[in-house]
């Protein structure tokens, strides 16, 4: 294993290997192509999941606080990182998240003031998708949460909502859409049925916007995603970095 503090080079980058990153960097969804699966900003730790073999231009790797895989190009990794220990979460409990909601709803209306699109895989800004734009609002208040949609709503405590009915969600709390199989969005509600999301072109807002489950919102975006609510979640705890299904 490399000492700790040493800059990162391409032969260390071996198995079980911890780091941090100095600047941000893509994480790609496989080992050739374009495709996001994440972003990770500087000071966020990855762990090596595989030795590189020799010709290989990226490594697969799993962010730290929230156990998620993906492809990370080794130049960009080259000096822009530096070895460390492995992750230890800071695991709240409910009250404790309860407290720093205010600040995580703040943050998100503050990213909303940013131009911004709507990007599959973005979770640095502004520029994010659905999940990653819930997950770097509750990281700026230091709550890990998992990366995708489908995982946050298994994270969460559920809370029964139905369209036109907000009587037990809390501002802070996830909402959760998709069809009758999978979870396939999430938005964080502001109060009184009314939530901040970013969404695609096809259906939506092509980046952060507000939106209500409430009838009475015409919006074609509103109207769509209120046929698509599948239910709400309640943040009670932190990610422990491990992997999820």
């Amino acid at each position: 294993m490399p000492t700790l503090g040493t800059a990162l080079t391409p032969e260390q980058l071996s198995k079980g290997s911890c780091w941090t990153l100095n600047v941000d960097i893509q994480g790609y969804a496989r080992s050739h192509g374009s495709g996001l699966a994440t972003q990770a900003c500087a000071g966020r730790g990855f762990r090596v999941l595989a030795d590189p073999p020799a010709s290989a231009h990226r490594v697969k790797t799993a962010l730290l606080e929230d156990g998620y895989p993906c492809w990370m190009a080794i130049d960009d990794l080259k000096g822009q990182a530096i070895a460390r220990s492995n992750w230890r979460p800071r695991l709240l409990d409910a009250e404790s998240i309860q407290k720093r909601l205010p600040f995580v709803l703040r943050w998100l209306k503050d990213a909303a003031q940013i131009p911004n699109h709507y990007l599959w895989g973005g979770t640095i800004g502004p520029d994010l998708d659905c999940s990653g734009l819930v997950q770097t609002a509750f990281a700026s208040q230091s709550l890990w949460l998992p990366r995708d949609a489908y995982q946050q709503e298994r994270f969460c405590s559920p809370v029964a909502v139905r369209p036109g009915n907000d009587q037990l969600l809390r501002p802070g709390d996830l909402l959760f859409f998709g069809t009758a199989q999978r979870c396939t969005h999430v938005a964080i509600h502001l109060g009184q049925g009314r939530y901040m999301h970013s969404s695609g072109q096809e259906h939506g807002r092509n980046g952060i916007g507000i939106d209500s489950i409430h009838p009475s919102d015409q919006h074609p975006v509103a109207c769509h995603y209120r046929s698509e609510l599948r239910g709400a979640g309640r943040v009670t705890r932190c990610h422990d970095g491990s992997t999820l299904p």
